[in-house]
């Protein structure tokens, strides 16, 4: 007798499920891409960087980051205020899983020819 167990089993209980919960949305991994590479970020530069992201979106993409534990907001007290964001040990930790979505997505991106000049 074959048991179909997918009746049974719940996708929001899984590992998977939780990760994406954290990493969800338009700009959370391309905010996680910038802090691996550059590091230490400010608001300013985020915004610049990611271009079509509006202020409000980026300010709460970035409170739900810092929330759930992926990035450190430091403030310093300053007159103007300065904000950096920079990965937390648990952001670090799915850099690897961030690293291989890059390699994969340089392996398998359609290769453009460049135009005769």
């Amino acid at each position: 007798m074959i048991v179909n167990y997918i009746e049974k089993a719940n996708f929001e209980d899984t590992g998977f499920s939780y990760t994406l919960s954290l990493i969800s949305g338009k700009y959370k991994m391309v905010i996680l891409y910038c802090l691996m590479e550059f590091h230490v970020v400010r608001y300013n530069e985020l915004k610049r960087y990611i271009k079509t992201i509006s202020h409000k979106t980026l300010s709460n993409a970035l409170k739900e980051l810092e929330k759930d534990g992926l990035i450190i907001r430091t403030e310093y007290p300053q007159i103007p205020p300065k904000v950096e964001y920079r990965l937390s040990n648990t952001g670090l930790s799915l850099m690897n899983i961030l690293d291989q979505l890059c390699i994969w997505g340089d392996a398998h991106k359609p290769k453009t020819e460049k135009a005769d000049v």
